[in-house]
């Protein structure tokens, strides 16, 4: 049967965490308490800290027998960030904690599926709270007082989380689409191309469309990973050009990670690889002075790539496709890669383009499976967008 995990370091938190799953159990939620913690847990709890730490791929001993508060408290955040997942019997996680425990407990919710309800009580929770959440769907809760003891406040406070909680997950969200959900990435200067493929699969797939922003690129492999995408149409990855040149909207070391761990059908491109993304000009790095650059916006400056970083970027993209066992397109179009790398655009850069293909061309090794496309053609054309939903289907439906 599944249960509400209740989750927090049982030697300092213990009484609100009694607290707490009295709470859940009164709304009718079937509680399981979870030590996080590196000391003697304070109250009875029914999945022990030494249970969690065992997990750790150094042992228990690696989690439990330091004397370092910080080393501790990373240690088991990687110990429950891979005991979690292993539960089949989870409903819904709420943690409660300050800053160690919520670095704890948000390590291992961040590892769920997106769905699964997960409340984080945190005395952080009014701050900058991206390091926690990063692209899951954690709800933070503001404890408003310091967990130090009940009080009248942190009872409201735990009471409502319980209430939260327990709703969740004995009323799951039901499903409403009943068609294949595709994950598709898009820019500003590849809207066109996403646009036109979005009409065009709208009628028999749930389009979900990601901007790639770094969280975007993030949040659709997140779901990929979580079994939420029958398929990725990936036509903008920029998010590279950023992790590879200090842009501030980067991908991850992990990008194409979930498409090689899933297999999905997957059809990708190189659309706005010609920039990097700054803020304002003057937080453009100085050893990029004399580049060509475009401003955006006030607060958003683009750069242009170079032939020597596009070449980068294809090997660097190839290697990352060459892990990838499922069916797979990669498209080039040879006219230009977003709306300003076409001709009389400030990006134009045929011989940088080139550099890119040519790039990955040599690093692609090509299978049945796993196939590289050329298409005279801008990214933005119309044509283009019809051969990536026709490259999508053929492989989709094989």
């Amino acid at each position: 049967m599944k249960q509400i995990y209740v989750v927090g370091t049982a030697d300092t938190k213990g009484e609100e965490l009694g607290y707490l799953a009295s709470c859940i159990e009164a709304a009718g939620g079937r509680p399981v308490l979870v030590d996080v913690g590196t000391r003697r847990p304070t109250i009875a709890v029914d999945i022990s800290a030494e249970t969690v730490a065992s997990v750790h791929p150094d042992g228990p001993a690696a989690v439990l027998s330091g004397d370092d508060r910080g080393t501790a408290v990373a240690a088991m955040s990687e110990a429950f960030a891979r005991f979690l997942p292993t539960r089949g019997d989870v409903a819904g996680v709420v943690g409660i904690g300050g800053g160690g425990g919520t670095s704890i407990i948000a390590a291992g919710m961040r590892r769920l599926p997106l769905g699964l309800p997960k409340v984080m009580v945190s005395t952080l929770a009014s701050g900058n709270v991206a390091p926690y959440v990063d692209v899951s769907d954690i709800i933070m809760m503001p404890s408003i007082t310091d967990m130090a003891g009940l009080n009248r406040v942190s009872r409201t406070i735990l009471h409502n989380a319980a209430e939260a909680i327990t709703a969740m997950a004995n009323r799951p969200a039901k499903e409403t689409a009943s068609k294949p959900a595709l994950g598709l990435t898009m820019f500003g200067v590849t809207t066109p191309c996403v646009t036109a493929m979005v009409e065009r699969l709208k009628a028999d797939h749930d389009c979900v469309v990601f901007h790639a922003t770094g969280t975007g690129g993030r949040a659709m492999e997140k779901l990929a990973d979580s079994g939420l995408l029958s398929g990725v149409l990936d036509i903008t990855t920029t998010e590279v050009s950023d992790l590879l040149f200090g842009g501030v909207l980067p991908a991850t070391e992990d990008r194409f990670g979930a498409i090689a761990r899933t297999e999905l059908p997957y059809v990708g491109s190189v659309g706005a690889l010609d920039m990097v993304n700054f803020w304002a000009p003057d937080t453009v790095p100085k050893r990029y002075a004399g580049r060509i650059f475009y401003r955006h916006n006030p607060n958003v400056t683009l750069m242009r790539t170079t032939a020597e970083e596009c070449a980068a970027i294809g090997r660097w993209i190839g290697a990352k496709l060459n892990l990838c066992k499922g069916p797979l397109r990669f498209l080039i179009p040879e006219r230009g890669v977003s709306a300003l790398d076409i001709e009389g655009g400030a990006f134009f850069d045929p011989a940088a383009d080139a550099a890119l293909f040519e790039a990955l061309e040599a690093t692609v090794e090509t299978t049945d499976a796993r196939r590289i496309e050329w298409l005279p053609l801008h990214i933005n054309d119309p044509q283009f967008a019809e051969a990536a939903v026709a490259a999508y289907r053929d492989i989709a439906n094989p």
